[in-house]
């Protein structure tokens, strides 16, 4: 394997012209550069970043952990899009900054993450990002020493910097579109009362309704406790049957995730209301997996991954080339759109009445 040293003596200068042109720490001729790099080709020389980082305090690495690539979202009553999305956000950021991004994955155990961070460490990374499944509360210690950390979906009682998605004001454009349809009885299925984006969500619809002087009520809203587990169909199924049988039933639903959309789809066919003929529905995420298959095409607000991910990236630069700069504690929200598709439509002339199939089970 070349050496600098046999670089040096290809090109005919010192090892010391070499570093500069490696390192492009100060100016070297035209002629020489170009001797240099040629000799490099020539000899297969491939550069030491070990002690090209010892020397500049730069590794030029990114490390990034997930649990992306291995598992599938286990908790589907509380994820999202796939968190590949927050990636795939993130690697463009940083490939356009010249940096390169180390991805380790969890496989679904946290406690791998310590172990996965020292790995970093002595890869000399200059800075780290932690990336969620969802939107959820954390305690792990992943600052270790003076490493930059930047945490995505997720925050802490530490304050570390942390991207997430603005879930209240998400929920708030999505109802305040409905209401702009023409509905003043909303319903509202959530996911699980112990999601953190739920309270956050049911803060935005209730400033939505209240912004229109539509009065909260109750019995709109009812939550998925057991999406993805068994029963919970025979939940989703209770909770629309409790909305369609109310003596002022809505004709509007909003729903806690796409995929709980397409179940209460299904269960509102069944029981012969049409979509949204009768009934608008609007999901949360735009899982356009969900979203632009399901018939009529589900208006959802979007989840905006790959903009946290981007967001998040930009953030951990900007903390690696300012590391004198008092970081704000408080996260940053990044906002998502509405999605408009033919699920949402104006109430009917008629009113909410429906000729309803079937009893309260599946």
């Amino acid at each position: 394997m070349a050496t600098i040293y046999d670089v040096a003596r290809r090109a005919g200068v010192s090892t010391k012209t070499v570093s500069r042109v490696l390192n492009r720490d100060a100016p070297v001729a035209d002629k020489t550069r170009a001797a240099v790099e040629r000799a490099m080709v020539e000899l297969e020389y491939i550069p030491s970043l070990a002690a090209r980082s010892m020397k500049s305090q730069k590794s030029g690495l990114i490390g990034l952990i997930t649990g992306a690539i291995s598992t599938a979202a286990d908790t589907p009553a509380e994820a999202g899009l796939p968190e590949i999305h927050i990636v795939q956000g993130a690697q463009r950021v940083f490939e356009n900054s010249g940096k390169t991004l180390l991805i380790s994955d969890t496989g679904g155990n946290s406690e791998r993450v310590p172990h996965l961070i020292r790995t970093f460490r002595q890869h000399r990374v200059e800075g780290l990002v932690y990336v969620a499944d969802h939107f959820k509360r954390i305690d792990l210690d992943l600052a270790e020493g003076s490493m930059k950390l930047v945490l995505v979906n997720c925050i802490d009682e530490r304050g570390t910097p942390a991207v997430v998605p603005d879930d209240e004001d998400g929920q708030l454009a999505l109802t305040r579109r409905v209401i702009k349809a023409g509905h003043r009885r909303i319903a509202y299925l959530t996911l699980a009362r112990a999601v953190l984006a739920t309270e956050r969500r049911v803060a935005g619809y209730r400033t939505a309704l209240e912004e229109a002087g539509i009065a909260f009520d109750a019995d709109m809203v009812a939550a998925s406790e057991l999406f993805g587990a068994m029963g919970e169909h025979q939940m989703i199924w209770d909770a629309l049957d409790k909305f369609l049988t109310h003596a002022n039933p809505p004709t509007a639903i909003c729903c806690g995730n796409d995929r709980l959309a397409m179940a209460v789809y299904g269960i509102l066919r069944d029981r012969g209301v049409s979509v949204p003929d009768q009934i608008s529905v609007v999901g949360y995420d735009d899982h356009r997996l969900v979203s632009e298959t399901l018939y009529p095409a589900l208006t959802t607000a979007e989840l905006p991954y790959n903009a946290m991910g981007a967001r998040a990236a930009d953030l951990l630069l900007n903390m690696i080339a300012q590391p004198g700069n008092v970081t704000a504690t408080q996260p940053i929200h990044v906002r998502g759109q509405v999605v408009e598709r033919a699920s949402l439509k104006a109430p009917p002339a008629e009113g909410n009445v429906y000729q309803l199939r079937g009893r309260n089970q599946p």
